[in-house]
């Protein structure tokens, strides 16, 4: 298998597309359903990556990132963000707090997978 995403969705139905998605690209996906899941599991599982939604039950998406940026072992994780709001207040918080990448819900397939492939320094051909 290739390099491990950890999802941390909400929503089934966007979990289930993600997985698909990053599967078909040859990548193993993990999934949790909220920010306490998601955040045990980016510390245990090793994750190469992390997708995490800003709107989740229990922690949200912007203090997942903030505790990961503030651990060594997790500090220096890639982690994209994303958010059906899309507003600009949401990027800014977003960076603020140390993700690399902040992207508006629906997210464009390509643009997720070149950015995911970006932060992990893979080369990937732009469709």
């Amino acid at each position: 298998m290739g390099k491990r995403i950890l999802v941390i969705e909400d929503d089934p139905g966007s979990r289930r597309c993600f997985d698909f998605l990053f599967e078909k690209e040859g990548y193993q996906v993990i999934v949790a359903s909220n920010g306490l899941e998601g955040l045990r599991m980016a510390r245990q599982d090793n994750p190469d990556i992390l997708i995490l939604d800003v709107m989740l039950p229990g922690l949200d998406g912007f203090e997942v990132c903030h505790r990961l940026r503030s651990e060594p072992a997790t500090a220096k994780l890639p982690i994209i963000m994303l958010s059906a709001k899309g507003q600009d207040e949401d990027k800014v918080t977003a960076l603020k707090v140390g993700a690399n990448v902040f992207l508006a819900k629906p997210v464009d397939r390509q643009l997720l997978l070149n950015s995911v492939a970006g932060l992990l320094g893979e080369q990937r051909e732009i469709n």
